[in-house]
């Protein structure tokens, strides 16, 4: 079973300059739907795969802190997409998941989330200011500090 990571960007971002920040060497291929698409698997170096996709009329929803329904609908959007297995997931996983995330938001300045397994909100940006969610989550993986407000 895979585990996945999504962090996602509000605004029309073009999907070559996400790659740089995320996968440069990711190639292009087209979704299901027949949209373009930039995938690299990263697996022997950072433990992971990553899909790079955009869109319109974006629609997300998770579970927040207290287990209230958290939606956020992007007019526009970048979908980074990380996909791991279970036993790559602490020693690599995780830790090059956060720092993919910590550059892309020091480099970025759009509204952002990162969710876990599409369901959890880990972490929101929004008008600038960042928010951690799930505290025992970030504390359970010794990840405090691995994101900061730039």
């Amino acid at each position: 079973m895979a585990v996945e990571f999504q962090l996602m960007l509000a605004g029309e971002i073009a999907l070559d300059e996400m790659a740089l920040l995320a996968a440069p060497n990711a190639v292009e291929t087209r979704t299901a739907s027949g949209n373009r698409m930039l995938t690299s698997a990263l697996n022997e170096e950072c433990g992971f795969v990553v899909d790079i996709t955009g869109g319109r009329h974006g629609y997300y929803e998770a579970e927040d802190d207290d287990g209230s329904l958290w939606v956020w609908e992007p007019e526009t959007y970048v979908d980074i997409g990380f996909y791991m297995r279970k036993d790559v997931l602490v020693d690599r996983g995780i830790p090059n998941v956060l720092a993919t995330t910590a550059r892309v938001l020091n480099e970025r300045t759009e509204d952002a989330v990162l969710l876990f397994n599409h369901d959890l909100l880990l972490l929101t940006r929004v008008a600038g200011n960042l928010r951690k969610h799930r505290p025992t989550w970030w504390s359970h993986y010794a990840a405090d500090d691995q994101i900061a407000q730039p």
